[in-house]
């Protein structure tokens, strides 16, 4: 291997492998709740559409419906930081920071 900082490669992707994420239990559940709250939010917009709500009503609505996707957001960050990125980086893969970079600035478009 180049520059013998090889010694103990727990690179769990090799070549062409699926990234993937290994969230705990608990984080999984709170992220799925999160989200069936949401996916309810979402259809309730729908219903209310369909009833011809007052426009300002849906708007709300789906403020509240984006603010809970960006917590959902925020979580998954945050584990991501502290899992994946800090693998990464002590593996010397500090191209992870751009990833991680345009990854932030379409979460905050």
């Amino acid at each position: 291997m180049e520059n013998g900082r090889d010694h103990h490669h727990h690179h769990h992707h090799g070549e062409g492998e699926e990234r993937k994420s290994h969230h705990p239990d608990k984080v999984k559940a709170n992220l799925i709740s999160r989200l069936n709250r949401i996916e309810g939010q979402v259809r309730g917009v729908k219903g209310l559409i369909e009833k011809d709500t007052y426009c300002d009503d849906v708007l709300n609505q789906i403020s509240s419906i984006q603010s809970a996707l960006n917590g959902v957001g925020k979580l998954l960050l945050e584990h991501h930081m502290k899992s994946c990125i800090i693998e990464r980086i002590q593996e010397g893969d500090a191209e992870v920071i751009d990833e991680l970079l345009v990854t932030v600035n379409k979460l905050m478009k």
